[in-house]
């Protein structure tokens, strides 16, 4: 133990002196801080995992899983099984490899099938890859977009040909799989839509349609990003509803008016073709041509004359006549205007509008004027046979009233939920707190009970003889020789030490502190100097 360093001897000491209850709580302390310190350690000894690749199907997955199993690589997988995480600082390396191995597969479905098309390949065969190659690579594109998992592009491009005069347009059908928890917006299938319909020639945007993997049709040929009629009829109804009723409120006041709007769309689509010719202006000719023919001739004997009244003279005599003819044609030009119209699903056919205003709100209003500012929001057309009606008629304020206590139990309940929140975590923090102190104090009130108590070792101390009486004083030191001064008695040589008892000691104390604190000094010296 000469070895030992003096604080780690004090720490002893002081852990020595701990009650079961001061161990009980430095041991868990220990405890708790060990374990932190392992799984810091082993946190901290993790590698950092990197995305080696996402959107991979089964098949791919597992090819790759099994390389990297080969390779003694760890890996983890996540997003279904179709995203790969290795170690940042192996996936170049695991990369090169799977291209190597031709993995993944999935990725060589776009213009990459036409790399491995031979000279002989047919017409057919080609068109049919090149169909191939555009779907993979439109689906790998689509793949890429956020929240989408796994993409498919079917197209349906019609073959051109000479020998027919109507032509049709090309389509194409879009099913995506969205990730986990994921749905697409309408931004974002709109872009799916003009991706598809911009990079194939000729597809339209209304001839591209997209399904999700639930079944639910998020773009209809025909008719859109916006879905079928139906919701085309909601999303009409409920626009011009919030229109007018924005109005309504800034006029009325809130709640004291309501709105319903009924719209009959069109369910069909179709295709309109018009031709109409027009005179073009100042009327020019194309083409113009005239041919004038003149005859000459001898008249016969009978002959005769007109005379009045048209009637013809006989006894006219005969001689030589002449007749012209002339033949004149022109074509005249036209203007010829061909005009071809898609006419989509969900038109307009008609619509009613009826509007409840609150009598209690509306006294001083003109009900005429807020049925033609209603009529002008709704687009009112009468061609049409649209309609409107405004009505004023006292509102039941039941339904008001129980909402607006059910809104203010449900805020009170939120509060109270909140302050009960805040409660508990105020008493849990205080009696940690408290405990915190508590143990404090009852550490440090231990630890002073056991200075106080603990003996106080003094040593051992030595008896000595009482020093002698002080030396008679001079009555003339002025006059009085050195030599004649009176020395002091030696001291007496020290006494062997024996030890004292405790009570002598204090009796000691109490009957001589001078004596005693003699004692103490000598005691102190003789220690330093041993």
């Amino acid at each position: 133990m000469a070895n030992v360093p003096a604080p780690l001897t004090k720490a002893m000491d002081a852990v020595r002196g701990f009650s079961l209850a001061q161990r009980t709580i430095a041991l868990i302390g220990v405890a708790v801080l060990v374990l932190g310190i392992i799984a810091l350690a082993a946190f901290m000894s993790q590698p950092k995992l990197t995305p080696l690749y996402t959107g991979l199907a089964p098949e791919d997955a597992a090819g790759i899983v099994e390389q990297l199993k080969t390779d003694s690589i760890p890996y983890e997988l996540t997003g279904g099984g179709g995203t790969i995480l290795v170690p940042e600082a192996n996936v170049y390396e695991s990369r090169l490899k799977a291209a190597s191995a031709g993995l993944p597969s999935a990725g060589t479905s776009g213009y990459s099938l036409l790399d491995d098309m031979g000279v002989t390949s047919s017409e057919f065969q080609q068109s049919i890859t090149y169909k191939r190659a555009l779907e993979g690579e439109l689906a790998t594109t689509i793949q890429a977009m956020d929240g989408i998992n796994l993409a498919s592009v079917k197209l349906a491009i019609p073959e051109e040909t000479v020998f027919v005069d109507s032509k049709t347009d090309p389509t194409a059908s879009i099913f995506v799989e969205t990730k986990p928890n994921a749905a697409l917006g309408s931004d974002q299938v709109q872009s799916i839509v003009h991706l598809t319909s911009a990079a194939v020639d000729g597809l339209k945007a209304e001839n591209v349609s997209v399904v999700d993997s639930t079944g639910k049709l998020l773009s209809a040929a025909g008719v859109g990003v916006t879905g079928g009629a139906e919701k085309q009829t909601t999303d009409y109804e409920t626009r011009v509803a919030g229109v007018i009723q924005a109005m309504l409120d800034r006029v009325v006041g809130p709640g004291n008016a309501t709105v319903a709007v009924a719209a009959d769309l069109s369910l069909e689509s179709a295709e309109r073709t018009e031709e109409s010719f027009t005179n073009p202006e100042g009327n020019p000719a194309l083409t113009e041509s005239s041919k004038e023919e003149e005859y000459e001739g001898t008249g016969g004997a009978g002959a005769g004359v007109l005379g009045p009244d048209n009637i013809a003279v006989p006894g006219g005599n005969g001689g030589e006549g002449t007749f012209t003819s002339t033949d004149s044609q022109r074509t005249n030009a036209v203007n010829k205007v061909t005009e071809n119209r898609l006419i989509p699903s969900g038109t307009l056919n008609r619509q009613s509008v009826s509007v409840a205003l609150d009598s209690a709100a509306t006294q001083e209003l003109n009900i005429a004027d807020i049925t033609e500012m209603v009529g002008t929001a709704a687009g009112i057309d009468e061609a049409r046979n649209d309609t409107v009606s405004v009505s004023v008629v006292p509102f039941n304020a039941d339904g008001a009233a129980a909402a607006q206590q059910a809104l203010d139990a449900a805020a009170a309940a939120e509060l109270a939920a909140r302050n009960a929140e805040l409660q508990k975590n105020l008493i849990i923090g205080g009696v940690i707190g408290l405990a915190l102190v508590l143990l404090t104090v009852y550490a440090l009130y231990i630890r002073r009970n056991k200075q106080n108590r603990e003996p106080v070792d003094l040593g051992e101390f030595r008896d000595f003889a009482p020093l002698p009486p002080a030396p008679a004083p001079v009555v003339h030191p002025e006059t009085t020789a050195i030599t004649k001064v009176p020395l002091p008695e030696p001291v007496a040589a020290l006494v062997t030490p024996q030890h004292i008892k405790r009570d002598e000691l204090s009796a000691l104390a109490a009957s001589d502190p001078a004596k005693m604190a003699d004692y103490l000094r000598t005691v102190m010296d003789d220690r330093k100097v041993q």
